[in-house]
């Protein structure tokens, strides 16, 4: 199999030599070169074009951003941002992603050498995961997660008891829709949401994102859809007409309201599936507190998050729909659902809205 070939373009000459080492030691790695700035990158892109870009947002002659905008435009091709995610450079980072970017890595800015040492297995597996995003639909596209050293892979035990098989499952007439993403996921749950008009049951969302951002996208969603949009709340109710998006680095769990409905709990915790917050957390949570009634999305992303939780939320009588190959970015969590027997319906992204629609009036 041929290898990854990997351009790093960063003006700092010590991010270059430990990224260019830490990749190049991975079999499937190939670096095929390194440049100081865009410049240089492009007249090192015409010998030969990468299978994905490691890209610095801040550099001499032309930044970032200008940079990938203009990779998307003439020859679309996965995008790595590796940027310092301040609070201030939140906003600019956002921007990487709305501009096609694969992935964003948290950069500090002290200490890069032994960072990108210690982080080695997770720029191996984000270099990997992005070259197997698809690059034309990146430039439609956008996600984020944030890169740190991979956790254990624990599961949705380590913050919920898993369910009891003879628990009973409340059966009301609340209706609940949940849906979890990852990467391609920014554009994606805009694209749904945007098409949903007001009148559908409560939502609940988690997007891999990390902290500081999910509540500058909800209020990004809020300003175009119909729905209110925003970041969730501890002990917030999940009403009709509201989508509510779990926040970065936090887990969010559905639970019975104490006056009826849903509400949710937003909980520290460690990763779960490597993610925080995690759909399966997520999913699990609402197969315990609604079961049929609810509805149980997986769409674009990377790896395997919600897979486990969906299979739950189907075996609580939830109805479950996956996004189909063709639409998706990368097509990994959807793909490990449907091998679990988890979903009952594959739909295009274009389809997913009025799937949504439906889930108001009827159970399954």
């Amino acid at each position: 199999m041929a290898k990854i070939r990997v351009l790093v373009v960063d003006d700092s000459a010590v991010v270059r030599q430990v990224m260019s080492a830490v990749l190049s030691a991975d079999p499937d790695i190939k670096v095929i070169a390194t440049a100081a700035d865009p410049i240089f990158a492009m007249a090192k892109m015409q010998v030969e074009w990468p299978d994905v870009i490691t890209l610095d947002i801040e550099m001499p002659r032309m930044d970032g951003l200008s940079f990938l905008r203009r990779i998307m435009a003439e020859r679309p091709t996965p995008v790595v941002v590796c940027s310092t995610l301040t609070e201030a450079g939140t906003k600019t980072a956002l921007e990487a992603l709305e501009a096609g970017a694969a992935e964003v890595i948290a950069k500090p800015k002290v200490g890069l050498h032994d960072y990108l040492t210690e982080s080695a297995a997770a720029l191996i597996q984000v270099v990997k995961a992005a070259a197997r995003a698809n690059p034309r639909r990146l430039v439609a596209a956008s996600s984020t997660r944030a890169m740190v050293a991979p956790p254990p892979k624990l599961s949705a035990d380590v913050i919920l008891p898993p369910i009891s098989q003879r628990r009973n499952i409340p059966h009301g007439t609340e209706r609940l829709v949940a849906i979890g993403t990852s990467t391609g996921g920014t554009q994606a749950l805009e694209l749904v949401l945007r098409a949903l008009p007001r009148e559908v049951p409560g939502i609940v969302i988690v997007q891999h994102m990390p902290e500081r951002f999910t509540n500058a996208f909800a209020s990004r969603l809020d300003s175009l859809c119909a729905l209110d949009v925003r970041e969730a709340r501890d002990g917030e109710r999940v009403t009709s007409g509201c989508a509510l998006i779990a926040p970065g680095g936090r887990h969010l769990l559905v639970v019975p309201a104490p006056t009826g409905g849903y509400q949710v709990e937003v909980r520290d915790g460690p990763p779960v599936s490597r993610h925080r917050p995690s759909v399966n957390v997520l999913f699990r949570s609402v197969a315990r507190a609604a079961g049929s009634n609810a509805l149980g999305v997986i769409m674009t992303g990377m790896g395997d998050d919600g897979a486990t939780g969906l299979m739950e939320m189907h075996q609580t009588g939830a109805r479950t729909v996956a996004q189909d190959e063709a639409s998706c970015v990368v097509y990994g969590m959807p793909k490990e659902a449907v091998a679990l027997g988890a979903v009952d319906r594959i739909l295009p992204l274009s389809e997913i809205p009025q799937a949504i629609v439906e889930s108001g009036g009827r159970h399954r």
